[in-house]
């Protein structure tokens, strides 16, 4: 293996990502951040937040720093939520990603597309994008039906009794 780098190894190995979904309980209708891909694959398709760990990154600061780079959101507690890895999800190549769900109540959040974002908006849910990046139509629906199991989303419902 001379001249090969330090992480190079001869068997084919997976790419690990992490994405944030964040819902926004705030106004009449629960809402999702979404960005507009800047770049190939699935330029021009909306995507939750999200991109590649670095590899002296531990998973749930690699979340919070690409919700930070790619929305300009900070400070949003994640929890990590489910692993997503079927085989053709990402075009590239095998690609595994750990999903983290967050949950924002203040609705003067203020949002800004940066990094590989072109645009970021907050979508009503029943008003989400026909094709969405990758398999982000899977993990919102995930993502939805966990948020409906917490307190916060079940207090948001009665109107926050």
């Amino acid at each position: 293996m001379a001249g090969k780098g330090k992480y190079v190894y001869e068997w084919p190995r997976p790419m690990v990502t992490v994405d944030a979904v964040v819902f926004g309980l705030f106004g009449a209708k629960v809402q999702i951040l979404l960005i507009n891909r800047a770049n190939e694959p699935f330029k021009g398709r909306w995507a939750v937040p999200g991109g590649f760990v670095d590899i002296d990154e531990e998973l749930e600061d690699a979340a919070a720093r690409e919700l930070f780079e790619e929305t300009g959101l900070e400070d949003v507690p994640l929890e990590q939520m489910h692993t997503f890895g079927g085989i053709g999800r990402d075009p590239r190549g095998r690609q595994i990603t750990v999903v983290y769900l967050g949950v924002v109540t203040d609705s003067e959040t203020k949002v800004r597309a940066g990094d590989d974002a072109a645009r970021v908006k907050w979508f009503d849910m029943e008003e989400l994008p026909k094709e969405l990046a990758f398999d982000h139509a899977e993990v919102i629906g995930y993502a939805l039906g966990r948020l409906r199991g917490k307190r916060i989303y079940r207090d948001y419902r009665r109107g926050g009794d």
